[in-house]
């Protein structure tokens, strides 16, 4: 199976609305990131898709965490950055992410603000190389994908 029929049967797994956030949250970090190797995680507890400039974790940037009854974007090394607005939730000591109720919170400008750090301390995506999709692991086991 080619890795977007694959991505695309993981999707399915969720409930329409879900689906649907999932498939625009996906195409808008596209957009917003040409160049970068979407790496695809179908694992126990959620589905996440992460970009970055290569095929290795290290140098993943951000990933959409897709839950049953919502999806979440991920800041790799949001402990490290400055987020004077505290917008970035979690406690541990490199991951931070905020809830992504709609696509329009990628659009103020203090997420933006966050997403430009993000980018400027991590490696460069080539943005001139194509896209691509890389399907990395799918767990045997997972929890229910609709609530």
């Amino acid at each position: 199976m080619d890795p977007e029929a694959q991505i695309e049967s993981f999707i399915a797994k969720y409930s329409d609305p879900i689906a649907a956030e999932i498939r625009a949250a996906r195409a808008d970090m596209q957009r917003r990131l040409p160049g970068a190797v979407e790496l695809v995680y179908d694992n126990y507890n959620a589905l996440a898709i992460g970009y970055g400039a290569s095929e290795k974790l290290e140098d993943v940037v951000f990933s959409i965490a897709c839950f049953p009854r919502w999806v979440r974007l991920f800041f790799f090394h949001g402990a490290d950055l400055n987020d004077p607005d505290g917008l970035l939730e979690g406690q541990g000591a490199q991951v931070r992410s905020l809830k992504l109720p709609d696509l329009t919170v990628l659009d103020d400008p203090k997420v933006l603000a966050l997403m430009a750090q993000a980018l400027a301390n991590a490696r460069p995506i080539d943005a001139t190389r194509p896209s691509r999709s890389i399907v990395k692991s799918v767990s045997p086991n997972q929890r229910r994908r609709r609530p």
